[in-house]
């Protein structure tokens, strides 16, 4: 079921998060969506339709690689950038492009081992509006309830965030279609301000 195809691009979500993502970028209208972890670009061009649907907005999307094993789709609002997505370079690569813009949407998708995943949400809380969501993708490995031999991954690194920050919570009225690849996975901002110099 997360083997899925938009408009001919391969991307490997939950059609259940899918909805919702295009549900919070018609009522949020982001001007600027940040992903981590490109791979065949699928859910990017996928955002990135949204994005032209809603008539506002971009897409960042970063990756270790520079390649994948199909084309990765091309699209006026899609920006590929190469790189670690915790990298100093990359993340004043997606600076320039978020500029001045109050309205950003991040998703977490990339190396998924917990060291990783909470330096990626205390770097990119940043951007994050108060009532904004950072999102946090497959926090249901290591046995939530999924591949329980993973190792402490995207879940272990939202319980540590939300140790060491007031400023977000889990929102767990995003998980109302019950199927998600990401309970507990939607962190919304609800105290402090973002912070564009947290490099």
């Amino acid at each position: 079921t997360i083997a899925l195809s938009w408009l001919g691009h391969d991307l490997l979500k939950c059609p259940m998060d899918l909805w919702l993502y295009q549900e919070l970028i018609h009522a949020q209208r982001p001007d600027v969506i940040i992903e981590t972890g490109t791979f065949r670009g699928g859910s990017a061009h996928y955002l990135a339709t949204l994005c032209d649907l809603v008539g506002n907005g971009r897409v960042v999307t970063v990756d270790v690689n520079a390649w994948a094993d199909e084309p990765r789709p091309q699209h006026p609002r899609l920006t590929y950038i190469v790189g670690s997505s915790t990298a100093p370079d990359v993340l004043s690569q997606i600076h320039k492009i978020v500029g001045d813009s109050t309205k950003v949407l991040v998703i977490l998708d990339s190396d998924h081992r917990q060291e990783h995943v909470l330096e990626e949400l205390r770097l990119y809380q940043q951007f994050i509006p108060l009532g904004g969501l950072l999102i946090v993708e497959d926090t249901n490995v290591n046995g939530h309830p999924t591949y329980r031999d993973h190792g402490p991954g995207p879940w272990e690194a939202v319980d540590a965030f939300l140790a060491q920050n007031a400023d977000f919570i889990a929102d767990r009225s995003q998980e109302r279609f019950l199927l998600t690849m990401n309970p507990r996975g939607y962190l919304k901002r609800v105290g402090g301000k973002p912070s564009r110099h947290q490099q």
